[in-house]
């Protein structure tokens, strides 16, 4: 989504249903240091800071435009950098509000809604009730985490209970991809046997971590898929917001989706971020960067990341907001586009996401936050955030 929420992905969800603070400059030379124990959790990390003062309410409610919706996504977001942060308090606010509001009160029984804010009527409350598959995973994946590093029963088993219901409610057994990862319980099974997709909704670190933490071998099933719908959808190395696979045999395979016009933007920019951020042992990451090069190229050669960018052709729009650069920061590194990673170093300095841009403000926090040494991910997908000294 983008800041103001991602008309694309809106529209399809809702059819369905019918400041960061200033910037250090990296060693480019060499890996970011990692994540060290001697921070303090309650000022570890003043961009979540300035962050949650902005977009979180006292009750635990992120804010994402001017109309004062809150997507599930945003949830999700905010429990995971509040976990980085080792802020407990924001944690238990953020995962109050998310089960009583998005959820009917037990995030157990029900996956939450996607979309809160003014109804139609004036008052507030959930306005789709169609879950985000993403959002459901990083929830799942924040729980996971939060329950081993602050050894908490309850947040493992919510965790737990969150990622069988992503199973049998969000997944589908795909012939030649086998069972993947849907956006939404709703929606996304199209006409014959054409299914919608988001390569950018299934983190690798994330299925790895599950797999491990809930012991359900279907995350290491959709982990699989998920490679294969990151790698085949983008037959020129460049990622798409949304693609279409036929399951027919005779026609089996990714095709540009018609709705977006195969074009990779607000959505396809965290399919690079999450694949910088895998640990160097992580056994996907060569095929992926080799796979996703042309977008190391491009920025390279241009000098910053397009907004729009069509996947076949190669044709792209404008400079994208600073938020993009951001997000493109570890997957520059872990590249080893060294003049790449300096250039949108200081693109950032120079012209930093717009304070009260949230999606902006996401993508500045997963990407320089983990540049800065804030968080990695182990080969397991285990969170180190630097408050944590061991696994």
């Amino acid at each position: 989504m983008t800041e103001a929420g991602c008309p694309t992905r809106r529209g399809m969800l809702q059819s369905a249903t019918g400041v960061a603070a200033g910037l250090a400059v990296p060693a480019w030379a060499q890996a970011p240091a990692p994540p060290k124990a001697d921070a303090s959790p309650a000022s570890a990390w003043p961009a979540w800071d300035a962050f949650a003062r902005q977009f979180i309410s006292p009750e635990g409610r992120v804010t994402v435009d001017e109309q004062a919706q809150t997507h599930s996504e945003a949830q999700s977001y905010a429990l995971f950098f509040a976990l980085v942060a080792g802020d407990r308090e924001y944690f238990e606010r953020l995962l109050l509000w998310t089960e009583n509001n998005l959820s009917a009160g037990d995030i157990t029984s029900q996956l939450p809604a996607w979309l809160w804010g003014k109804r139609e009527d004036g008052t507030w409350g959930v306005i789709d009730r169609n879950a985000a598959s993403d959002a459901d995973l990083w929830i799942a994946y924040a729980l996971a985490e939060a329950g081993r590093l602050w050894n908490e029963p309850r947040y493992r088993a919510l965790s737990a209970a969150l990622a069988r219901r992503i199973v049998d409610e969000e997944a589908a057994d795909l012939p030649g991809l086998g069972l993947t990862l849907l956006p939404a319980p709703h929606g996304f099974a199209l006409k014959d046997g054409l299914w919608r997709l988001n390569p950018s909704y299934t983190p690798l670190q994330v299925l790895h971590r599950l797999a491990g933490s809930t012991g359900q071998p279907a995350y290491r099933a959709l982990a699989v898929s998920a490679l294969r719908v990151i790698v085949r959808s983008a037959p020129k190395g460049l990622s798409p917001d949304w693609t279409v696979y036929n399951t027919k045999i005779h026609r089996r395979g990714f095709r540009a989706d018609a709705a977006d016009k195969g074009r990779g933007s607000y959505n396809a920019i965290r399919v690079y971020l999450w694949a910088g951020m895998l640990h160097t042992h992580a056994e996907e990451r060569h095929l992926l960067l080799k796979t996703l090069a042309p977008m190391a190229h491009f920025v390279r050669e241009q000098g910053y990341p397009p907004e729009s960018i069509d996947i076949l052709t190669g044709q792209a729009s404008g400079p994208a907001p600073a938020g993009f650069s951001a997000a493109l920061l570890p997957f520059l590194h872990a590249s080893g586009q060294t003049d790449a990673l300096r250039a949108q170093t200081l693109r950032l300095q120079k012209r930093a996401p717009r304070h009260n841009a949230y999606y902006e403000q996401c993508l500045m926090l997963f990407g320089q936050g983990w540049m800065e040494g804030a968080y990695r991910f182990d080969a397991h997908g285990r969170l180190l955030p630097r408050w944590k000294s061991k696994p």
